[in-house]
């Protein structure tokens, strides 16, 4: 099937050029919020992170009088990423240098590794690179104190949660109450999938926050020119074929002269055999023949079929502890295309995993966590001269009427959708919005004006507004009664004036009702324009929202406010498919839709109306139009609330 996102950008080279420091852009910005004490950092994967917290972190610890300096990654591959570095070759005014038995991301038992921990904050040493579970195990053998006058560092920050069995957020808030420590958080993705918050708002409200979006980071690019994000689906097992002449799903996708991280499913996932081993056989087996294995390395040396081309592969699902390290060592020391061809993975290089020459980030089985996703997409969207285009493809289980699971399966493909809709909207250039005062105030290239739209009145719907918005739209995407309405069964003003308010309120519970709907109207505009398609003609630009073009300075909420902002994505699928596993899904959304509610039943009340006066009947129960059945529904749902008011 087609891509479901397809985004092109200008390659101006401005995310990748260097300043009079070293720093490039993302940690230019980062390094002026240097003098706060506690940082949160969201910036994409390739950004620079590890290369911004250098920055940030010597200049607490040579000019803000800090002791001590802590880094924790969340796994022993990505420390690597904080080895020492001489900054001052690039203009910096000091070197990032780590001793040798500071670098705790080394072979060996957690118990040796949380003593050394104690001994580094009482020796003159300055900075610590360790383990997010490292951390946590030391944490328990010393007092919080101890953590006064230090920077901790928290790379992958969205591994926090708010959660009060979650160690390291527990940790985190224990040291924030009980020490003066300086806190620098950063994450690819601060997304969950879930309905735990990273951190709590009074927490969060504390920290300050330094945002760089994927468009400034892919947009300034030299060489990535495109992105593409697209599904596809197999019948049957992912590594069989279905019948003789079908390829099994694997082979439909996996191209070989592409530069490919293929992440297979979790064993207990409905997408895996549950034989591991078995998969990463049958994948080779498709590609080729096995020549040797290096015994210094681990990397697979194999001749593909057919032309008999020579291939390197990094098999990481193998569980030998010690030839699955030699395997990561050589990965680290990559320095050309040709030094690997296809890596095969199962838990490990999802992030901090830095595999430049990446052209495809290939999936198999529905990923439920939004961050995950983010993070794999990360792994091929490096800038890198072999490559003009960027591939993310997620490859799940076909819906089958015949299966126990079926509801399952749709359940998992929506989702997996409406994650790439959520992809969409992070991936395309930022608006400001703005209300339209009269017909001379004209939109601009950045800044679009709306008739009717209400500005926020507070600080915090304005904070939310400019560095949360994505965060909300997660959790709008990730809410079961949003991805059964999507499918266009649900009037879209019903999805964004009453499901999507409820969501806020949830979310954002200190919010009033006024500011719920100031926020309300914001998300709902920055996901229709950016869903969008903009043109120019002449000195007007049209953006297309739903099957027409509007005039931009003709922008008005009420008109915005009927249409579904995330409809795209489920027009492509219902093309794609074939119009008989469409009609499973649809089926399937249904028999488990989301009840009919007050607000909803009145809402729809006007067009119920509407319908009769045009058609001439009520609307039918049995149509094929989904709204059409819905409107039904409603007069349904009207008529018996008026029996059980004696009306």
């Amino acid at each position: 099937m087609p891509n479901i996102v397809d985004v092109t950008y200008g390659q101006t080279g401005k995310s990748t050029s260097i300043n009079k420091y070293g720093m490039r852009e993302m940690q230019e910005r980062a390094f002026e919020a240097r003098n706060a004490q506690y940082l949160l950092l969201k910036a994409p994967p390739a950004s620079g992170k590890s290369r911004a917290l250098m920055f940030i972190a010597l200049d607490k610890l040579i000019n803000q009088g800090l002791s001590k300096a802590i880094i924790a990654v969340p796994e022993k591959s990505i420390g690597g990423s904080f080895d020492s570095v001489e900054l001052s070759k690039f203009g910096f005014f000091a070197d990032w240098t780590v001793e040798p038995r500071n670098n705790l991301c080394t072979p060996g038992g957690d118990k040796s590794k949380v003593q050394a921990f104690v001994n580094f904050l009482k020796n003159d040493a300055k900075i610590l690179i360790c383990t997010h579970a490292t951390l946590r195990f030391a944490f328990e053998a010393i007092e919080e104190s101890e953590f006064d006058n230090v920077l901790l560092a928290i790379d992958e920050f969205h591994h926090v949660s708010a959660d009060g069995e979650n160690r390291l957020g527990e940790l985190l808030r224990t040291v924030m109450a009980k020490s003066d420590v300086h806190i620098a958080a950063m994450t690819g993705s601060y997304f969950r999938g879930d309905s735990v918050p990273v951190l709590l708002p009074e927490d969060e409200a504390q920290f300050t926050k330094v945002s760089y979006n994927y468009y400034e980071q892919l947009n300034g690019y030299t060489f990535l020119k495109s992105l593409g994000i697209g599904y596809h689906f197999y019948q049957g097992s992912y590594v069989k074929r279905p019948e003789p002449h079908i390829p099994s799903g694997i082979e439909s996708v996996l191209n070989t002269d592409q530069k490919t991280i293929l992440h297979i499913p979790n064993v207990q996932s409905g997408e895996s055999t549950k034989e591991k081993h078995d998969e990463v056989d049958r994948i080779l087996d498709y590609i080729g023949t096995v020549t040797h294995r290096d015994p210094d390395t681990g990397i697979i040396h194999m001749v593909r079929h057919g032309d008999g081309k020579q291939l390197k592969v990094a098999d990481l699902v193998h569980d030998e502890p010690n030839a699955r390290e030699r395997t990561v060592e050589y990965l680290r020391h990559i320095s050309k295309p040709e030094d690997m061809d296809l890596i095969i993975a199962l838990g490990m290089a999802k992030e901090g995993f830095d595999w430049k020459f990446c052209e495809h980030a290939l999936t198999v089985g529905y990923r439920g966590s939004l961050t995950e996703i983010i993070q794999i997409i990360g792994r091929c969207t490096r800038d890198s001269d072999n490559k003009s285009h960027a591939q993310f493809t997620n490859l799940i289980a076909q819906p089958d009427a015949e299966d126990d699971l079926v509801k399952l399966s749709v359940n998992n493909m929506l989702k997996a959708i409406t994650c790439s809709l959520l992809m969409e909207q992070v991936l395309a250039p930022n608006f400001k919005f703005k209300t339209k005062q009269n017909d001379d105030d004209k939109s601009t290239d950045t800044e679009i004006k709306v008739r009717g739209l209400k500005e926020p009145t507070s600080k915090r719907v304005k904070d939310i507004i400019e560095s949360d918005l994505n965060d909300l739209k997660a959790a709008i995407l990730s809410d079961d009664k949003i991805v059964k309405a999507l499918p266009g069964n649900v009037d879209p003003e019903v999805i964004n004036k009453v499901m999507i308010p409820k969501i806020i309120k949830i979310k954002y519970p200190d919010l009033s009702d006024e500011q719920v709907e100031e926020l309300r109207q914001h998300v709902v505009v920055d996901s229709v324009i950016k869903n969008g398609e903009i043109k120019q003609e002449g000195d007007k630009r049209f953006v297309r929202m739903a099957d027409k073009f509007i005039n931009i300075d003709d922008l008005h909420i009420d008109l915005i406010d009927r249409v579904n902002p995330f409809q795209k994505a489920f027009e492509i699928l219902s093309k794609s498919l074939t119009t008989k596993i469409f009609k499973v899904i649809q089926d399937t959304i249904e028999a488990t839709r989301v009840q009919m509610s007050d607000e909803e039943a009145v809402l729809l009340w006007p067009k119920i109306k509407a319908f009769f006066t045009a058609q001439g009947r009520e609307p039918n129960i049995s149509s094929l139009d989904p709204l059409e059945r819905r409107m039904a529904d409603a007069l349904v749902y009207l008529k018996a609330q008026r029996r059980q008011q004696g009306v």
